[in-house]
C-alpha cells in the first residue's frame, strides 16, 4: 500500500520539504549557482514536482515550470524514504529504484546539501501526526 493517499499529500509533504528548503537563504545561495532545474516524477500516486534552483521556485503539477535539465523518476514512497535518510541516491540509481535523465553528476554534487533537510522533513511529519510515513 502506498504511503501517500493522493497527489495532494505528495505535494504537501514532498513538495513541502522543497518549499521549506527554498526559505533557507543559506541553502538557496548554494543552490542558485548550480543552474539545476530538477523535475521529479513520482508514481503511486502520480505527482510531478519541478524545482527551479536558479530562481528558487517550486512548481507542482505535470507540464508546469521551466524545462528541466535533470529528471528523476521514482515512487512517492521512495521519495519519502529518501527524505527520511533511508535511500542513498547513487545506490537507488544503480539498483533501478530511481531512474534519471540528464546530467545526474551535477545533481549528485549538491546531494550533500539535501542531508540538512532530513531533520526538518521528519519534524514536518511528526508535527502532522504522520507516524505512518515516519515508519516507511
Amino acid at each position: 500500500m502506498a504511503a501517500f493517499k493522493d497527489e495532494a499529500e505528495v505535494y504537501e509533504y514532498l513538495g513541502g520539504i522543497f518549499r521549506r528548503g527554498m526559505e533557507d537563504q543559506e541553502l538557496v545561495a548554494k543552490l542558485q549557482p548550480t543552474g539545476i532545474v530538477l523535475r521529479i516524477t513520482y508514481t503511486d500516486p502520480d505527482a510531478v514536482l519541478t524545482v527551479d534552483m536558479p530562481n528558487s521556485q517550486i512548481h507542482e503539477g505535470a507540464g508546469l515550470g521551466p524545462e528541466p535539465n535533470v529528471e528523476l523518476f521514482m515512487t512517492a514512497d521512495t521519495g519519502n524514504r529518501f527524505w527520511l535518510g533511508k535511500v542513498i541516491l547513487p545506490v537507488a540509481l544503480a539498483k533501478g529504484d530511481v531512474r534519471a535523465k540528464g546530467p545526474v553528476a551535477k545533481l549528485l554534487k549538491v546531494l550533500p546539501l539535501a542531508k540538512g533537510m532530513f531533520g526538518p522533513y521528519k519534524e514536518q511529519l511528526e508535527s502532522a501526526g504522520r507516524t505512518d510515513l515516519l515508519k516507511a
